[in-house]
């Protein structure tokens, strides 16, 4: 990823947007439910409005422009992950459920074992 330099002061209008896109999403949600006596397709209208028009502020500002940034860098990088193929996925898997089986196995005699020791040998009750 490259890398870029760390910016700790944003202007005010970056603000200002942000808090509109918070408003937009917040109106389109109010007006969702306002309208619960409308149709369905309306109410929905509403809704998918507020939530455009709370993209659109927030892609214009300093930090949506950042945040695309880092999401294509994201996507690249995923690009470049190598994935095992079936056959290792499958090994993998197995030494997995190998691994829990003996770990079932083990904490199964554990318990017995202790059930013995405590209720048997020590306590006496059974």
């Amino acid at each position: 990823m490259a890398n870029q330099p760390v910016q700790t002061v944003s202007e005010s209008g970056d603000k200002a947007k942000v808090a509109l896109a918070v408003c937009a999403v917040i109106a389109g949600v109010v007006g969702f439910y306002f309208l619960a006596d409308k149709p369905m397709l309306m109410r929905v209208g509403v809704l998918v409005a507020g939530l455009i028009a709370a993209i659109a502020f927030a892609w214009t500002s300093q930090s949506g422009k950042s945040f695309l940034s880092f999401s294509k860098e994201a996507v690249r990088e995923t690009k470049k992950v190598v994935w095992p193929t079936r056959k290792e996925a499958m090994q993998m898997t197995a030494v997995v459920f190998g691994f829990v089986l003996l770990m079932a196995l083990f904490l199964w005699g554990t318990d017995k074992l202790l059930e013995v020791l405590l209720y048997d040998l020590i306590l006496g009750w059974k």
